[in-house]
């Protein structure tokens, strides 16, 4: 990899990382703007989409398919001479994006950033798609400017199994409380130690858990499930681990009020398992330093809105 290209994948060049300011708890606090590329580079911000069952997760790795390298070649086969991309979010193998913002460094483009989107669309698999590119603000950054992250998760609550959800939200044949399981849910929120939650975790584990509900909606054949997660940031697995233990509570084998004792223990063991990655979705990021960022076209929202 070129120096450049280094500097570049990095993120910035006025800060070495280890003089990196510490993030504020409050999401509303804007993060200070020392985040730019290289000499000669521009930064592009994009916004995603994709399948995940077939990826090893966004990150570039050795041994599975990635986002990150996907829309990485796709930029190669238009020519152009980029960096590697940086999402605001790491999603693990099986995770789908509905909207993740991230971005990428491009030396002397040749496709103007309103152009980017359309194509790469002739260049990335049925998989991934770029909903809409555009220039950066000055001092942006996908994932170290990101105050806020968005997680659904869906499931599938009927009788019986369907195709069409396949891969796409977990099956649970049995009732749900889901009165039970927002008044579990209201014992997480907050700031807390989410160790219990987190699964071969060797970061700090405190984290502000901003929201955590869990609505349903009606289909032709059973009803949909959905739980909203939101925060900063997550520990690994956390979100699938803080839905199996709400999953549990749902289905009678957990009283509401054991959460708090789970959560204050410390000990994974206790905890409901990690459900299946596949229910699982980030649905969007917010950057409360760049007031007015829109992410995506004012029409896409709305049907965003609507399908969710």
């Amino acid at each position: 990899m070129p120096p450049a290209y280094a500097l570049a994948w990095a993120g910035m060049t006025e800060l070495p990382a280890c003089a990196l300011p510490t993030p504020p708890l409050d999401p509303a606090a804007p993060r200070p703007l020392h985040y730019a590329p290289p000499q000669d580079w521009s930064r592009v911000l994009l916004t995603l989409a994709w399948d995940g069952s077939a990826y090893g997760g966004w990150q570039s790795q050795p041994n599975a398919p990635s986002v990150q390298d996907t829309l990485w070649d796709a930029l190669g086969q238009l020519g152009l001479e980029a960096a590697r991309p940086v999402a605001a979010g790491r999603t693990d193998a099986g995770v789908h994006a509905l909207n993740m913002p991230a971005h990428v460094d491009l030396h002397a483009p040749r496709i103007p950033p309103e152009r980017l989107a359309l194509a790469l669309a002739r260049q990335l698999p049925r998989t991934v798609a770029v909903l809409h590119a555009q220039p950066a603000p000055q001092g942006f950054h996908a994932r170290f400017s990101c105050t806020q992250r968005r997680y659904l998760y869906q499931i599938l609550n009927a009788p019986a199994r369907h195709p069409l959800e396949e891969g796409r939200s977990l099956w649970v044949r049995s009732e749900l409380d889901i009165a039970a399981m927002n008044a579990a849910a209201s014992h997480l929120t907050g700031l807390h130690d989410f160790a219990a939650f987190a699964t071969k975790e060797d970061r700090q584990t405190v984290r502000e858990l901003q929201r955590l509900h869990v609505s349903t909606s009606p289909l032709p054949y059973g009803q949909r499930v959905t739980l909203e997660v939101v925060g900063e940031s997550f520990l690994r697995h956390m979100v699938r681990g803080l839905v199996g233990t709400l999953l549990a509570v749902g289905q009678g084998r957990l009283e509401p009020g054991a959460v708090a004792g789970i959560l204050a223990s410390a000990d994974r063991r206790q905890a409901g398992v990690n459900v299946a990655a596949d229910g699982l979705y980030f649905a969007g990021a917010s950057y409360a330093g760049f007031p007015g960022l829109e992410l995506t076209p004012p029409r896409q929202q709305e049907l965003h809105s609507s399908v969710l």
